[in-house]
């Protein structure tokens, strides 16, 4: 059975693990990004686990603006309580649990919190060959991100909540 709960600091070293499988080294959230995650907003981090073993994950700050900048995969504060727009800098599935559901799942959950906290919006940035997944989960395209995490071409997402 699939688990989903809000981060917790040993789960950092299986984060890590899984961020790398699933994006490139420049892409990939930091040992020190992830830290700060987890002591920042573990109020918008949560994880997938099976076994008691992680095997997913789910993370971004409540920002202000309707899209995501490239100062967040770096510098970001605690969440209000209520309002604003749930961002998602990240979303990862281990390769080994890929094709099951998961990142749909985890993608339910933090749009159910956000739902519960009064936010605008869900905001993310991805890849062109996913766009059509988040649009198959309500997203809207909205074009080409300012976004040069990577050095890569984003494509902004949003979800009206």
């Amino acid at each position: 059975m699939i688990n989903i709960r809000n981060v917790r600091l040993e789960d950092l070293s299986e984060l890590i693990e899984i961020e790398q499988l699933c994006f490139s080294e420049e892409e990939a959230a930091t040992k020190q990004a992830f830290e700060k995650r987890i002591k920042l907003i573990p109020d918008s981090f949560f994880v997938a686990e099976e076994n008691g073993k992680l095997i997913g994950l789910v993370n971004g700050p409540v920002i202000n603006e309707a899209f995501i900048t490239d100062d967040l995969f770096s510098e970001i504060t605690e969440n209000p309580s209520t309002g604003g727009h749930q961002s998602i800098l990240g979303l990862a599935v281990a390769p080994q649990s890929q094709n099951k559901g998961i990142a749909s799942k985890l993608l339910s959950h933090i749009e159910k919190v956000s739902k519960e906290n009064h936010r605008v919006s869900l905001t993310l940035t991805c890849k062109e060959n996913l766009i059509h997944f988040y649009e198959n989960h309500g997203y809207v395209n909205n074009g080409i991100s300012s976004s040069t995490h990577g050095g890569v071409k984003w494509y902004n997402m949003s979800k009206k909540l």
